[in-house]
């Protein structure tokens, strides 16, 4: 595991936000698009804030997102309405370059539906993603069917969080991408790292090689019981 490791949240925003810039401008200078899925939650939150000042190439971006909660459209808790009041609110980013998920059809229209707008890129560039207090990621769940589903976008039933019924990039979706980062911070996260450095299979430790930023309070004490993983942290 690559794991850069912040003080604190604030803190792993802005190293998160600032590595992210830094690899949209690296898949720009080789092609004319850049594809980048977003996550959902409060730690992304803050960093979509500090993307939105920075100066990128806005109309080269093309915005997808890794899961969406199966609500009306423009629902508060939805992720693509946090993103679109965070991160992209004023923004000249060209409405065909946000593809949002139409989870208020239902997972099953939804995922059919993403999978096959997916389908018109060969693969996602970079996957933003953050890990749930049970070690999921997305809304990839632990012993949810949704895991062995082989489409780009797959339904998801039985949330053990609500709704229950919800749309996620499948596990192939996000292992094909070029790259993954994955953010988590606070110490309700710690149990789930805790369980993914001693090598369990939760969702979150099946995705492939990725980037992970954390802060003190999800990784503190756990390289005593992990020194091999740990050696890669970087400060």
């Amino acid at each position: 595991m690559d794991i850069r490791k912040a003080p604190d949240p604030h803190a792993l925003a802005r190293q998160a936000a600032e590595y992210i810039a830094e690899r949209i401008a690296a898949v720009l200078s080789q092609r004319e698009h850049c594809h980048l899925a977003l996550a959902g939650g409060n730690t992304p939150r803050a960093l979509y804030a500090l993307l939105r000042g920075m100066d990128l190439s806005w109309s080269r971006l093309h915005f997808w997102f890794s899961d969406e909660r199966c609500l009306p459209a423009g629902d508060a808790q939805r992720n693509d309405t946090m993103v679109k009041e965070v991160l992209l609110a004023g923004l000249p980013l060209p409405q065909a370059q946000l593809h949002s998920i139409t989870a208020e059809l239902g997972p099953e229209a939804a995922a059919q539906q993403y999978t096959k707008e997916l389908s018109h890129i060969e693969r996602l560039d970079i996957v933003l993603l953050g890990l749930g207090e049970d070690g999921h990621t997305a809304s990839l769940f632990p012993d949810n069917s949704a895991l062995a589903m082989q489409n780009r976008a797959v339904p998801v039933h039985h949330a053990p969080k609500p709704p229950a019924q919800r749309v996620s990039l499948s596990l192939n979706c996000i292992r094909e991408a070029d790259e993954r980062v994955v953010i988590a911070a606070g110490k309700e996260k710690r149990e789930a790292l805790a369980r993914i450095l001693a090598g369990e299979e939760v969702p979150a430790a099946m995705i492939g090689e990725a980037v992970w930023f954390v802060d003190e309070a999800a990784i503190a004490g756990l390289c005593g019981e992990a020194p091999t993983q740990c050696q890669q942290i970087r400060a």
